[in-house]
């Protein structure tokens, strides 16, 4: 949609009227990053707390609402928010963690109906036409899933119910954090018109400043302007989906997700790097990431694919297909470092990133061994890490070459032991065995 961290707020509680036709729900989580790190560790709650990359290149993913009161905002450069909210505490992503925060509500959405649109982790569209027989009216299907998602996953979302799309992530959008508007179908442009034109799906920075050269302030000057003037200045394409939206009219329906095409992370540094060393570590890092949030999701993919970005910002992608599909993180890392290799590049290297392609269920795989593979191997490894980042956290756990130069010295050295059931068992080298600690896994 448009600009929407500008869009006036009607504030927590939001707008409540008559849902009647307002079967589409637009359910947003709060600040879902920062709610995820706050489960974690209850001492950030009410605290300025900023998830991103800590480094001199990194972007703001989420802040939470104490950190957005000093201007912090969801893309805006790492370094810039530090100057806007030094205080704040800064928090390196976990996106293994937010993956399985994402899982759990939206198999709450699809408790209630099967016609689930996600958008993101932290957003879908819901249908609930045929919920209301049996769960209620819209505005009380929005309140019990708020309720579901507060008392399961000790989180908080925001719920538009509309009689479309966009008007139910406007209302949404405006009623944050922790509230419910409805926008009642008899009143959609009494909401929509007043609104800043900004607010407008598809009206970017670009777009913004051509219909301000046109005058254009809110909703409702656009609703006015004569199309063929609309026509001019942004062309016909958008001009027709721009005046459309601005009388309210949006015939989209709720398209039930399809699978993920790809998963895959990648990592910016924060110096241009020539280090193969290095860049082969971060490569075993991203191949790590990768295969977990395959495994967790209970896919693999046949495809592997590093991208490269070199430091005059030119950018290159290698892949290679495998015969049978693959979760595993040495296979995955194998086949990045060779793409990487074959690259043979002296080019100072910006950013790297490792993705699997060519998804489907892991559970359809047969695979069949060769004859000199031993009884047990890297997946059993796998499956070992995975207890033990379930138990203790994702990143407890590593391959001994992501282990930091230092990290062998000090109290800071645990050992992670496999019991005969397959659980993790963490001792502490200098003391006596101890829980999972605070902080775990953060940069």
């Amino acid at each position: 949609m448009g600009r929407s961290q500008s869009l006036p707020r009607s504030g927590p509680g939001g707008e409540l009227g008559d849902d009647t036709g307002c079967t589409i729900l637009h359910v947003d989580m709060d600040a879902f990053f920062v709610s995820v790190e706050v489960r974690r560790d209850p001492s950030l709650r009410g605290r300025p707390v900023v998830v991103g990359g800590t480094g001199p290149r990194g972007v703001v993913s989420s802040a939470s609402y104490e950190a957005r009161a000093f201007g912090v905002r969801s893309a805006m450069p790492t370094a810039r928010a530090r100057r806007l909210c030094p205080q704040a505490i800064y928090i390196q992503p976990e996106h293994g963690a937010y993956g399985e925060a994402s899982a759990a509500v939206m198999a709450i959405f699809r408790d209630v109906t099967p016609l689930v649109e996600p958008l993101s982790l932290d957003e879908a569209f819901l249908d609930v036409k045929g919920a209301q027989r049996l769960l209620g009216s819209p505005a009380e299907i929005g309140r019990q899933i708020r309720r579901r998602v507060a008392d399961e996953q000790q989180m908080t979302c925001s719920v538009g119910v509309a009689s479309t799309k966009f008007v139910a992530k406007l209302a949404s959008t405006r009623c944050k954090p922790d509230g419910l508007a409805v926008v009642p179908a008899d009143g959609v442009l009494e909401y929509l018109h007043p609104l800043p034109v900004g607010a407008l799906w598809g009206v970017g920075d670009r777009t913004a400043e051509q219909l301000d050269r046109l005058g254009l302030r809110t909703v409702g000057d656009l609703a006015q302007l004569p199309p063929a003037v609309l026509r001019r200045s942004v062309g016909e394409a958008q001009a027709a989906h721009l005046h459309a939206l601005a009388w309210g009219r949006d015939p989209r329906r709720v398209v039930v997700g399809t699978p993920d095409k790809s998963i895959g992370a990648e990592e910016t540094f924060d110096e241009d790097q020539s280090d193969s060393d290095l860049i082969n570590r971060e490569l075993l890092r991203l191949s790590e990431k990768t295969a977990a949030r395959l495994r967790s999701t209970g896919q693999a993919g046949r495809t592997v694919v590093i991208k490269v970005r070199f430091a005059d910002f030119s950018t290159v992608n290698r892949s290679r297909t495998l015969q049978s599909p693959t979760d595993g993180t040495q296979e995955i890392y194998d086949i990045a470092r060779r793409l990487y290799v074959g690259l043979s590049t002296t080019m100072p290297i910006r950013l790297v990133g490792v993705r699997v392609e060519g998804l489907g269920p892991a559970a359809a795989v047969a695979r069949q061994p060769t004859l000199d593979e031993p009884d047990r191997g890297w997946a059993e490894a796998d499956r070992a890490v995975d207890a033990v980042a379930r138990r203790f956290g994702s990143g407890t756990i590593r391959p001994a070459a992501l282990v930091r130069p230092n990290a062998r010295s000090g109290s800071d050295v645990e050992e992670i032991r496999m019991r005969p059931d397959g659980r993790g068992e963490r001792k502490s080298q200098n003391g006596p065995n101890k829980g999972p600690k605070e902080g775990n896994g953060r940069v």
